[in-house]
């Protein structure tokens, strides 16, 4: 009887714990943050399949560097849209994967589909299957990233609505 109590009392601990992983976007893991050229993605990508595992999202690769304009553009929209950053971290487990030239991780990226432009984003199921390769010029709208097209995107890849 005292093993099952423990055994209950962990399990709720575990559901809990990925309930708040999914929705806490204030503790979000480093591979989430920034485009970090001193980042292994193969480390991350394994970290963030566990994640979404956990979590049951898909994951989101997005390719980009510190370097790039349109990377920081996103970044403003979504600080400046936080219903669209929480629907888009529910949705995901977001890894940021740097190109640049003190590292262009050719190396992970071989595997992927050539990026039309930066960023890039590839739409991955929760054990690493690519789904999808965007260009995210599909989600701008009169020169910007536009709050609807984000919202349509972000819903069309919920788990939930499968």
């Amino acid at each position: 009887m005292r093993f099952f109590i423990v055994l209950i009392s962990i399990l709720v601990s575990t559901i809990n714990y990925a309930s708040t992983q999914k929705t806490n976007i204030n503790s979000l893991p480093k591979y989430s943050l920034k485009y970090d050229p001193a980042r292994d993605p193969f480390k991350d990508g394994y970290a963030a399949i566990e994640n979404a595992k956990m979590t049951q999202r898909r994951i989101l690769i997005e390719v980009g560097g510190e370097w790039c304009s349109w990377c920081h553009m996103i970044e403003r929209f979504l600080d400046e849209n936080p219903d669209v950053k929480i629907a888009l971290h529910q949705t995901f487990v977001i890894l940021k994967v740097n190109v640049s030239d003190s590292n262009d991780n050719q190396a992970f990226l071989s595997s992927l589909p050539k990026p039309l432009g930066y960023p890039h984003m590839y739409v991955s199921e929760k054990d690493g299957t690519i789904l999808l390769s965007k260009d995210t010029a599909e989600l701008i709208s009169d020169g910007q990233y536009s709050r609807q097209k984000f919202l349509e995107f972000i819903k069309y890849w919920t788990l939930e609505n499968e």
